[in-house]
Parts: C-alpha cells; structure tokens; sequence
C-alpha cells in the first residue's frame, strides 16, 4: 500500500525549487517571506528545508544575496534572483508544464480505460 502522505510530501518536495526561484524572481526576498509565501500556497516548509535550498540555489550561482538593515534586531539577508537563475527558472517553469501535462494525460487516459 501507498503511504499517500510520504507520496505528497515527495511531490512538494519536488517542485520547491521552482517555486522558491518564482518568488523570489518577483523581488528581493528574506527568508520567512519565502516561508509565508509558501505556507500560504500549502506548501509547507520549516527554515530547516528552506534554508539547505537557498544555499544550494546560491551556490549554483542561481541566487545572491545582500546583507540589509533592520529596524528590529540585525541585519537581514535577502536573496535576489541572477540572470542564470532567471535562465533556470524559465528551463523549470518548461520542463515542470510538461511533466503537469503527461501526468494529467496519463490520469486521464488511465480513467478513460477504466
């Protein structure tokens, strides 16, 4: 049997990337906006699973960051998306379009068999 909660988890997984880089394409973002964002998209993510992709998004040259100041405590990061990231963003909004669709033909025609 399926664990459908491991399953759904898995797919959320998946496609954070996609959706971290769209928010942030939107504008500089700190990192418990991302989080709120995605909160409210049902898609819920702890700063322990954001915090790793960040990185990772960075590190591949996708992301930057600056330090700014806040009005409340210390200086907060926000991210910024690159123009490798802009690239990669538009390579996984395609390839993510695709996958939607041949899942959705595959449901469909496994329906239509039945």
């Amino acid at each position: 049997m399926i664990n459908t909660d491991n399953a759904i988890a898995q797919m959320k997984k998946g496609v954070l990337e996609l959706c971290i880089l769209s928010i942030i394409e939107r504008g500089e973002a700190y990192p418990s906006d991302i989080i709120r964002q995605l909160q409210d998209s049902d898609l819920i993510v702890v700063e322990g699973t954001l915090y790793p992709i960040l990185n990772r998004l960075r590190s591949n040259g996708y992301l930057e960051y600056r330090w700014r100041e806040s009005t409340s405590g210390p200086p907060r990061k926000y991210f910024a998306i690159t123009e490798p990231g802009r690239v990669a963003l538009e390579t996984l909004r395609r390839n993510w379009s695709q996958f939607v669709s041949s899942v959705n033909q595959s449901i469909l025609n496994q329906t239509a068999n039945e």
